[in-house]
């Protein structure tokens, strides 16, 4: 396969957050407005690279890798290696330390995908002060757990930890770049070879998939959405949430099985003061591999309205 060759060249680099060697992509001019892009579950901060060429604006644009994915650190907790959690505070965390090393005095335009477009969203309301504007690509939050479930949530977490996770190694970055076709069908191969570089590293048995296996343990503390919606309600920029058409989003976020009525799940955010969405065409979850120029565009436009309003 041929692979994608980027307009602009990411910048690698390295900084230390909360004690973790954390994995940068970094383009632009240093001296051009910041924008932070943050990535979703299972994927790392070179997935925004189409998104970036197709920006017509100059931005210093940051993305980090989350603990955990691509090259950034996995944390050990002291004294028994191999055992590792991953908590949601912790991302809010990372990204409170990489402001405070990137703008530590100005407010910052952010994007964030999926888990990331999640964790942009209770930034934004935990601190409102350091955010220009959101765009939320995909980040719907989960449904909300009812208490009655919490022994059998932490049941099956106690069973989970006792048996340590694997993810599967690849004997080419062929096969790499057909694993990330599988998921997203659209993603054409010149991309999906591209991806599979940052996606995986090569070992003597072929190639390892560049996130922790412990990600896939299952999150003992259930999704509490008025917890969500307090913190929502609090963000003071301007919030573009944007949604793909042909989202398999309804996979998650359905209850046994039934239809995903979206319209309805889309007043969880009526809390959000300055909220409005857009969805986009042809397009699945995947939205910033889908249809980059449109992405772009939406980013581009909601930044310079953020700034005038």
């Amino acid at each position: 396969m041929n692979i994608y060759q980027p307009l602009k060249r990411p910048e690698s680099c390295f900084v230390n957050l909360r004690g973790l060697r954390t994995h940068l992509n970094c383009w632009g001019p240093e001296d051009a407005p910041l924008l932070v892009m943050v990535h979703g579950w299972m994927d790392v901060g070179a997935s925004y690279q189409f998104v970036v060429d197709a920006l017509k604006k100059d931005y210093r644009i940051v993305a980090p890798d989350w603990r955990g994915f691509g090259l950034s650190d996995w944390p050990v907790a002291a004294g028994a290696p191999g055992i590792r959690s991953y908590w949601f505070p912790d991302y809010l965390a990372d990204l409170d330390a990489l402001l405070d090393h990137f703008s530590p005095e100005q407010a910052v335009n952010l994007v964030g995908h999926s888990m990331g477009g999640n964790i942009a969203m209770m930034y934004a309301g935990v601190r409102p002060q350091r955010i220009r504007s959101v765009v939320n690509l995909e980040g719907f939050g989960m449904l909300d757990s009812p208490p009655e479930k919490a022994p059998k949530r932490y049941a099956n977490w106690l069973d989970e930890v006792k048996t340590p996770k694997e993810l599967r190694t690849y004997g080419s970055l062929e096969a790499v770049a057909k694993r990330l076709q599988k998921t997203n069908h659209r993603l054409g191969d010149e991309k999906a070879m591209y991806l599979a570089q940052f996606w995986s590293k090569v070992e003597n048995d072929g190639y390892r998939l560049l996130g922790d296996a412990a990600h896939k343990i299952m999150n003992p503390i259930g999704y509490r959405l008025a917890e969500a919606q307090a913190c929502w309600s609090n963000i003071a920029a301007p919030v573009l949430h944007v949604e793909a058409k042909q989202t398999e989003a309804g996979m998650w976020l359905s209850r046994a099985g039934e239809p995903v009525d979206f319209d309805a799940f889309r007043t969880r955010f009526s809390c959000v003061p300055k909220w409005q969405f857009q969805i986009v065409d042809n397009a699945g979850h995947m939205v910033h591999h889908d249809q980059p120029e449109i992405l772009a565009g939406l980013i581009e436009q909601h930044i310079a309205a953020s700034a005038v309003g």
